[in-house]
């Protein structure tokens, strides 16, 4: 019997279970990259389709703006009967007239109209524009995580299986004494908790990936591998982020462009105290005691005794004010949140520097290498318990951190239009 468990010992020592890099390399070929994946998500994306069609709604008001209204026809027909003063018929016939009236738009007014159709359709373009950028920056957030997930995941189910070898081959040694079993409590406790902790990892994966297929236009329960690459971060000074986010934040070139357009109503409020004029050319002939025929040109125009258009131009001019309240407010947000994500990044740049290139594979080495010697009796449980814990926190830790200065270097992006972050494709 002896000699039976050391065969099985040493035959799990020499085999092991696979490694994290050989289960890695296994899937790569069903996988897919960030950029892949951002890339058919601004190609396929439906919300997409929102934006560009209020593009298309702006450039139809710019279009309907300096078109000049139709000309209006007006006609009478009728019967005139004429009498004297003595009450005798003088005479009777039919009656018409007709006439075309043109409107004249007070001179100025239909370019303040364009000018504002026009910031509509800027406004809807830096709309979409800020939505593909943050779709991209989402899309390659959830793919990063769906790659640290399936990471978590392998390495969970590499140390349950070595936990789950130990236990079978425990399972085999009949009992002897309080300490074995002991021990063989502590592994099976491990087992359980390394597998629930792979599960959660592939649950996670999987709801991840649901939204990121939804995001790229495909069906949300479509299974989805991804491979990301190493992640290296960039180094901009503060005050370079901070003139680029001024410059090219969608949020305060928004507001600028909002600020103009009030700008354009309240001149547009103040000239439309003026009113238009409606000229025109008119035709008249009367067939009763006398053939009577008039002809001339007629000009209309509404008197502006009463409404001098004054509520317009005082809501237009307290619209101009918030306008202008909420850039200044946009702008302090912006750059708040521009030396917030650059500290988080430069912060998180400077902590991944200290790790050595290889510090995932020597916690691997190490990981396998308590786990034979446990098996041959040279490491005592509580050292390679440890041992295989931190393993997994280690390599937890280090994808957080690469996750979190991801997301801030993306934020910068958006803000600012730089990009802090490059990715390089594994070997």
């Amino acid at each position: 019997m002896k000699k039976k468990f050391l065969k099985l010992i040493l035959f799990l020592t020499i085999t092991g279970v696979p490694s994290l890099r050989a289960e890695r390399s296994s899937l790569v070929a069903g996988e897919m990259t960030p950029e892949f994946l951002v890339r058919q998500a601004l190609a396929n994306n439906p919300e997409l389709k929102f934006y560009t069609a209020e593009i298309a709604a702006a450039k139809g008001t710019l279009k309907t703006t300096g078109t000049m209204r139709n000309p209006e026809l007006n006609t009478e027909a009728g019967y005139k009967n004429t009498r004297d003063n003595s009450g005798g018929t003088s005479g009777q016939g039919a009656t018409w007239s007709v006439s075309v009236n043109q409107t004249f738009e007070y001179p100025g007014r239909i370019a303040l109209r364009k000018a504002i159709a026009k910031g509509d359709v800027n406004l809807a373009e830096l709309h979409l524009q800020q939505f593909r950028l943050t779709l991209a920056a989402r899309a390659r957030t959830l793919a990063y995580t769906i790659f640290i997930a399936q990471d978590r995941a392998i390495a969970a189910r590499e140390v349950a299986d070595r936990f789950q070898g130990l236990s079978d081959v425990l399972a085999q040694r009949p009992p002897a004494g309080v300490t074995p079993l002991l021990e063989a409590r502590i592994i099976d406790a491990n087992t359980l908790n390394f597998r629930r902790q792979e599960r959660e990892a592939v649950l996670a994966a999987k709801t991840t990936a649901a939204e990121l297929n939804q995001l790229c236009g495909r069906p949300a329960a479509d299974a989805l591998q991804v491979n990301a690459g190493e992640l290296n971060l960039l180094q901009k000074s503060l005050q370079t982020l901070v003139d680029a986010a001024r410059a090219n934040a969608f949020d305060i070139r928004i507001r600028q462009r909002e600020l103009a357009q009030q700008g354009f109503k309240v001149a547009l409020a103040k000239n439309e105290r003026s009113p238009a004029i409606a000229v025109g050319p008119y035709y008249s002939q009367e067939n009763a005691a006398d053939k009577e025929q008039r002809a001339g040109i007629g000009i209309s125009l509404p008197l502006p005794l009463w409404d001098r258009n004054i509520g317009n131009i005082e809501t237009s001019k307290a619209r101009e004010e918030q306008a202008q309240a909420s850039l200044l407010a946009t702008q302090r947000e912006v750059e708040r949140r521009v030396t917030q994500s650059a500290a988080t990044v430069e912060a998180k740049r400077e902590e991944i520097a200290k790790w050595q290139v290889d510090t995932i594979a020597k916690f691997r080495e190490a990981a396998e290498l308590a786990d034979r010697n446990y098996r041959l009796g040279a490491v005592a449980l509580p050292v390679y318990v440890e041992t295989q814990k931190q393993y997994l926190e280690i390599i937890s830790a280090l994808q957080e951190m690469k996750k979190d200065a991801l997301q801030a270097a993306q934020e910068l992006e958006i803000l600012t239009r730089l990009r802090l972050y490059r990715e390089e494709e594994r070997p």
